[in-house]
């Protein structure tokens, strides 16, 4: 039975068995300590699920690494993964060579692709190709324990750069039994997965779920709302994995003629907000939403199965005991938690805002439960909350904003802390702004998210403080070469002077409350296409806020 279909070749479940079998021999054959990581950077294809699983197999740590990274931003995921080894496609080989110079001393790099693109860099096919795909004895490769480590994958979370979420072997296999049985899922189903293979919901979930249940996923690259339609139908696909702006995506997109021409009975996935929901239900005559919210380190998860428009889940009451949620009260300006007298966290009442915990629970028999952290222990720390209700309780910091309607449904209001959510991805404010001072002629700089009509999440802004002699064209290279383009920004507002507080901390309260409109100063828009930076002047704010003008 097909496993896994791509772009490239497809992989049956003998298949797909047989190769992580090879990499697993191949592994484990490498003179490298246990759980030490491999960094994996390849693009979204049928062989990385293979390799992955071959590596964790032979009890290595995979780290996935996002393949917009580049400069700073992929040299820091590899050396807090503390890598020693790279696997990279041959697509993405500049821009792992642009900062080869950097990395540590003896890191071994493995090119995937017919050849090897350096001499000094061996193919990958070519080093397995000698070891045998037959299925593998414990005495030959001891398998790992359901609480080892298997992958990093990387969140930004609510503060900082990129930090690498440690996943272990048992929460994979929670996760995709879970999602499983909530998508009723069998071995007639076929999933089409078009988001990363580097994330949680699009390379463990999607995967995961159909891998346990004989079915298949079908994988793109990337979205497309041109050929999302002929995909899915001549893909015969069931299930649909989504991000909230991929179903606003294919709501603005014109007619399709095969648009009701699908076998879909179900998407399921996070960020779907009520003004789409029912419209993309009514338009595409998909039968059934699955909505839910989840952490990939953390131990919050809220499934929407009732099909409530607009919620991202409930805990049931006769689960509310074994899968704690509470929303605590926050400072508005700082995200503190606000405690009484007695030094205990506040929580929400009905429909008040709040930020979002989930109790950590270390003895329990749920991977899911607990939290594994990330690899670095500082930021671990950061994430963990105690004494909120109890002495000595720890609860999980989801840096999310939501609120509890009286009937226990969960809506997602807002993330809190310097990151911010665009185009399905964190953007940690602090790293945006490190690159923009970075710039000649940028002397300081503030970055934070301003809600665009019509998006989901909330795109970059930065406010800086420029030299006379800034070149906003250079500016505009400056940060392309250095940043995704999810994290650049989409506004630049060029300031006499920025805002701090008492203690010389930057603030972008007052900033973001303007946001984008008119303003004393002046205001340019990044015009991708164009590449540069444009005055952002009345009739443009006015077709941005219209939907004429695409962002």
């Amino acid at each position: 039975r097909p496993a896994l279909l791509g772009e490239g070749p497809a992989l049956s479940y003998r298949g797909l068995a047989a190769r992580a079998n090879r990499i697993a021999r191949w592994t484990a054959g490498q003179s490298v300590a246990p759980e030490s990581a491999v960094a994996l950077l390849m693009p979204n294809c049928p062989d990385y699920v293979a390799t992955w699983l071959g590596l964790t197999r032979a009890g290595r740590v995979a780290a996935l690494i996002n393949t917009n990274h580049s400069g700073d931003a992929l040299l820091h995921s590899i050396r807090i993964a503390k890598a020693t080894q790279i696997i990279v496609a041959q697509a993405l080989l500049p821009a792992l060579e642009a900062v080869v110079d950097q990395l540590a001393p003896g890191i071994r790099i493995w090119v995937c692709g017919a050849d090897a693109a350096r001499e000094d860099w061996p193919s990958f096919e070519t080093a397995i190709a000698h070891y045998s795909e037959a299925p593998l004895s414990p005495a030959e490769c001891p398998p790992p324990s359901v609480k080892d480590i298997a992958l990093l994958i990387y969140t930004s979370g609510t503060t900082g750069a990129p930090k690498a979420a440690r996943v272990t072997h048992g929460r994979i296999v929670e996760w995709s039994h879970w999602f499983a049985g909530m998508m009723a899922a069998r071995p007639e189903d076929r999933l089409y997965d078009c988001l990363p293979l580097y994330h949680s919901t699009g390379g463990v979930v999607a995967i995961g779920a159909m891998l346990v249940s004989g079915g298949s996923v079908l994988i793109r690259v990337r979205f497309s709302a041109s050929r999302f339609w002929d995909d899915v139908v001549d893909g015969g696909c069931t299930i649909f994995q989504y991000i909230g702006e991929l179903c606003r995506y294919l709501n603005a997109s014109p007619a399709h003629p095969r648009e009701r021409a699908h076998r879909l009975r179900l998407a399921c996935g996070n960020g779907l907000q009520g003004d789409v929901w029912m419209s993309f239900v009514e338009r595409f005559a998909v039968p059934q939403i699955l909505e839910f919210y989840a952490a990939t380190e953390g131990s919050v998860s809220l499934y929407n199965c009732e099909g409530k428009p607009g919620a991202i889940g409930r805990v049931p009451p006769f689960l509310a005991q074994r899968f704690p949620v509470a929303l605590i009260r926050v400072d508005a300006e700082t995200g503190a938690p606000l405690r009484d007298a007695e030094g205990r966290c506040i929580a929400c009442g009905p429909d008040e805002i709040g930020e979002a915990l989930g109790r950590i629970v270390a003895s329990s028999d749920s991977p899911a439960r607990n939290f594994d952290g990330y690899t670095d222990a500082a930021a671990s720390e950061r994430k963990v909350l105690s004494d909120v209700f109890a002495p000595g309780d720890r609860w999980f910091r989801t840096g999310d904003l939501m609120r509890k309607d009286a009937a226990g449904y969960f809506y997602f209001v807002d993330r809190i802390g310097d990151t911010f959510r665009w185009k399905g991805e964190n953007v940690a404010t602090t790293e945006v702004a490190g690159v923009l001072r970075a710039c000649p002629g940028v002397s300081e700089a503030v970055v934070y998210g301003v809600k665009v009509p019509g998006h989901e999440g909330r795109a970059g802004m930065a406010a800086i403080v420029a030299d006379k002699e800034l070149d906003l064209n250079a500016l505009w290279l400056h940060l392309d070469a250095r940043l995704p383009h999810y994290a650049q920004p989409l506004f630049l507002r060029v300031c006499g002077g920025l805002d701090f507080t008492g203690t010389f901390k930057l603030t972008s309260a007052r900033l973001a409350k303007e946001s984008f409109a008119a303003s004393e100063d002046p205001i340019w828009f990044n015009e991708r296409a164009a590449r540069r930076f444009v005055k952002c002047d009345a009739a443009l704010v006015a077709a941005i806020e219209s939907g004429k003008k695409r962002v």
